[in-house]
């Protein structure tokens, strides 16, 4: 008897979150909460409300944040054709709220001392893309208390010159 073959999993992409992303890039970090409340499916908002709260101290607070966009970046995929496995790559930009959240909920569960889960999140994270981890750390590092929302190519400048 043989199995799935997992790597032959194709990619699951996410559809474009673009009201999310602008909301994002002119809310306040103290508003970010009126951007999850806007859209409470989007995993991207609950992610920044999640980093919001952990920059802040409140860790509790980041960690149910990041629970709620945790399960809805799995809804997310589960629309989208994820059947529970298989790449969800970083690359691909729609792809970063849900792969945040998981980060999010790993760090604050970290914090807790919730082992097991830092563990299990560790595993989803490097299945759905190796860099995953490496790439929200280093945007981390370079953007201490930054916006939360992501880099995004949402402004466009188109000219002749």
């Amino acid at each position: 008897m043989t199995g799935e073959n997992l790597l032959d999993q194709p990619a699951t992409l996410l559809p474009e979150e673009s009201e999310v992303i602008a909301a994002l890039s002119r809310t306040a970090r103290q508003d970010i909460a009126g951007v999850a409340w806007a859209h409470p499916t989007s995993s991207l908002a609950w992610a920044a409300l999640a980093d919001v709260a952990f920059e802040e101290g409140r860790t509790l607070e980041s960690y149910a944040f990041a629970r709620v966009g945790y399960h809805r970046g799995l809804d997310s995929l589960r629309k989208a054709g994820w059947k529970g496995h298989g790449p969800v790559p970083w690359s691909h930009e729609p792809n970063r709220g849900v792969l945040r959240a998981l980060f999010a909920l790993r760090r604050a569960a970290g914090e807790i001392g919730e082992t097991d889960e830092v563990t299990r999140l560790t595993t989803f994270l490097t299945d759905a893309d190796p860099a995953a981890i490496g790439r929200i750390e280093a945007l981390s590092a370079v953007n201490p208390g930054s916006d939360p929302a992501p880099p995004t190519e949402a402004f466009v400048i188109r000219g002749e010159n």
